[in-house]
């Protein structure tokens, strides 16, 4: 791999120490790289990922330090609630970041991932890259570490409930170079919060790689629930990982919109480590024209009494190919806990591909667990009835798109995030 980058140890050092960072997360990124040209691409079932690009580009931006409050494109500004706690990233650069004063007070930190490493090292160093997602899992999470050039750090203090929800947008324009974007959110003991975040393309054809790592730490007793909806163009090579560590009597919901246009891994991982410990997985997306997903969704059981859930729907047109697999495991000491899952696919062309696979691993008695999958096609039925009463074929499956994943929809419990949503759907039905 590494002979296909202009990169090496000195000029890892060399942005590394432009940027200020502390002489910790130098050194990470340094091993991180060295590793990177020795592991494996991540395994991913049923897909053949060797020859997809997630490495190679042609020029490499590093963070650029200050927010900028820069005018913004008009499909970044329209996801923007008004007087929102937000943080925008164009590219490589924050254009704006907004906290009020009564969670500052209140000791929440939200700000861009290069700035808290150095303002707060001891919280980053302590979570980055060592409890919900290791560096040497894969090739991608050690390229991730050694390249990271974006994203946010959230953190949510013991006994701090956050009403209203955090936002983030990260639009990617500059094809050249690759997106390295983390996310690290940790909610401490007794605490709240929402997180909601948005992925766009300014450029929907421009080809390019983006490498997009979330870790959710939930501390005993804290509530987080996390939204996103990704809407990255036809161009972009996409890797995503997103991963909960849940402690004791903690809770997180995962209310995703998974809605890239170009060929996406993404991976969703949730580990219930502690007892009484909860997570919640609503997945749905839209595949089209020639792209290839693979969606994996995994709640592994070690807490007693933990509960998880999966509940997945997806849309296959054109010739686009999605392969669901959802994967429940429960541990060996994880007595009294409940497994479920639901994943359900609709294609709409002949030449469209939809595979659901639940996976259920059951290392201990006196549990719980249950899956259902299905995969078909539209119920010419259907078609034909809407039809009969005057509406046109295009929209008389528009009609039957919406009514397939509203259940999901609908369900989600975050509603900014609902009705972007919609809109995202509405546009790739049409």
């Amino acid at each position: 791999m590494t002979e296909n980058l202009a990169v090496k140890d000195d000029f890892i050092r060399a942005f590394s120490g432009d940027l200020g960072e502390p002489g910790w997360l130098t050194e990470l990124r340094i091993n991180a790289w060295q590793q990177a040209s020795e592991l494996a691409l991540p395994f991913v079932d049923k897909t053949k990922i060797d020859r997809w690009n997630f490495t190679k580009f042609e020029a490499f931006a590093a963070f650029q330090a200050g927010v900028t409050n820069e005018e913004l494109p008009e499909s970044v500004q329209t996801l923007i609630s008004e007087d929102a706690n937000v943080y925008v990233q164009i590219d490589n650069r924050p254009a704006r970041l907004h906290l009020n004063k009564e969670l500052l007070d209140a000791g929440v930190i939200f700000t861009d991932i290069i700035t808290a490493a150095k303002d707060h090292p001891e919280l980053v160093q302590k979570y980055f890259m060592t409890e919900a997602v290791k560096v040497d899992e894969s090739r991608l999470t050690a390229f991730h570490t050694a390249l990271v050039n974006g994203g946010l750090f959230l953190y949510v203090p013991k006994n701090v409930e956050v009403k209203e929800p955090i936002q983030a947008v990260f639009a990617h324009g500059n094809a050249a170079s690759p997106l390295v974007n983390h996310v690290l959110l940790v909610a401490d003991d007794n605490s709240a919060v929402t997180y909601v975040e948005n992925y766009v393309t300014l450029d929907a054809e421009n080809k390019g790689i983006v490498n997009i790592v979330a870790e959710v730490i939930a501390e005993n007793n804290a509530q987080v629930k996390f939204g996103a909806v990704d809407n990255l163009g036809s161009g972009a090579t996409t890797y995503v990982s997103r991963r909960g560590h849940v402690g004791n009597d903690s809770r997180v919901e995962w209310a995703l919109g998974l809605m890239n246009d170009g060929d996406t891994i993404n991976e969703n991982t949730t580990n219930l480590m502690g007892n009484g410990s909860v997570s919640d997985v609503k997945t749905v997306t839209v595949g089209r024209g020639k792209q290839t997903q693979n969606i994996t969704t995994r709640v592994t059981h070690y807490g007693l009494a933990s509960l998880g859930t999966i509940l997945s729907h997806g849309v296959m047109k054109d010739s686009a190919t999605t392969i669901f697999n959802g994967i429940g495991h429960i541990k060996h000491g994880a007595s009294k806990s409940d497994a479920q899952q639901e994943s359900r696919v609709l294609m709409l062309s002949p030449k469209a591909r939809g595979d659901a696979n639940p996976i259920l691993l059951i290392d201990e008695n006196d549990v719980v667990a249950g899956h259902a999958a299905s995969v078909g096609r539209v119920d010419p039925l259907q078609l034909f009835y809407l039809m009969s009463r005057g509406i046109s074929k295009q929209e008389a499956e528009r009609l039957v798109i919406h009514g397939f994943l509203d259940p999901v929809v609908r369900q989600l419990p975050i509603e900014s995030v609902k009705l972007q949503l919609k809109e995202v759907i509405e546009g790739k039905v049409r």
